[in-house]
């Protein structure tokens, strides 16, 4: 972790690995910071594994905890800085890193945060940097659903890295319409009057081997990621 070296331990040509998440509402029974718990835990899957396959001094750096979430404020507890602060914090993050950093990959995941994190990485990359990005999405092969929000995915997540985070007694289903055709709702009218608890999907089924398997999985794309 980043955080816990000291300078001197902090050598030039290492490649950083910036956890994104969000403050936001993730229905009746997973935690506001789902989102940042989870792409924590695959950077740092990621960066052990790194070192451990190719020695590479691979380092986790605080999250950025706050993203753009404005579709989900018609929920208590959710918080949402916007678009284009996410993308200026993301830029300068880059910039300052960059002076001693060989290579900066933003682990992102949230997917309000991709039109932020999309500028800023690209404007990273126009002036010169080693910088990526990878968002948190398990492959199809290890996925059983592609829901949207706090459904089955989320929750076998979450009952792989926190379980007691999890309120069990208060999942429920959510709108199961696909994505794709809630889109324009969504972006007209936010989550609040598709959704009334919040989520997109269904959690009934997950468990935490399902989300240990999706972590897995997302771990080793992003290693790849990292080291190539």
């Amino acid at each position: 972790m980043l955080g816990e070296r000291v300078w001197p331990e902090v050598g030039e040509g290492v490649t950083v690995l910036v956890p994104v998440g969000s403050v936001e509402q993730h229905g009746p029974h997973l935690p506001l910071d789902t989102d940042t718990r989870i792409a924590e835990a695959v950077a740092r899957g990621a960066a052990a594994r790194a070192r451990a396959q190719a020695g590479a001094d691979v380092l986790v750096a605080p999250a950025v905890a706050f993203g753009a979430s404005g579709e989900h404020e018609g929920f208590a507890g959710t918080v949402s800085i916007g678009t284009d602060a996410v993308r200026t914090v993301l830029v300068e993050l880059g910039r300052s890193a960059g002076r001693w950093a060989r290579r900066l990959v933003f682990v992102n995941g949230h997917g309000g945060n991709v039109d932020a994190l999309r500028g800023a990485v690209a404007l990273l990359r126009a002036e010169g940097r080693d910088v990526r990005w990878y968002g948190c999405a398990p492959p199809p092969d290890v996925t059983p659903v592609r829901d949207a929000h706090a459904g089955r995915v989320e929750t076998s997540l979450m009952l792989a890295l926190a379980p007691d985070t999890v309120r069990l007694d208060l999942v429920e289903a959510g709108n199961t319409t696909p994505l794709p055709e809630l889109m324009p709702a969504l972006r007209a009218h936010g989550v609040a009057p598709v959704a009334e608890n919040g989520v997109l999907g269904d959690p009934a089924g997950a468990s935490a081997s399902e989300g240990e398997a999706m972590l897995a999985a997302m771990v080793d794309q992003l290693c790849r990621l990292t080291l190539t």
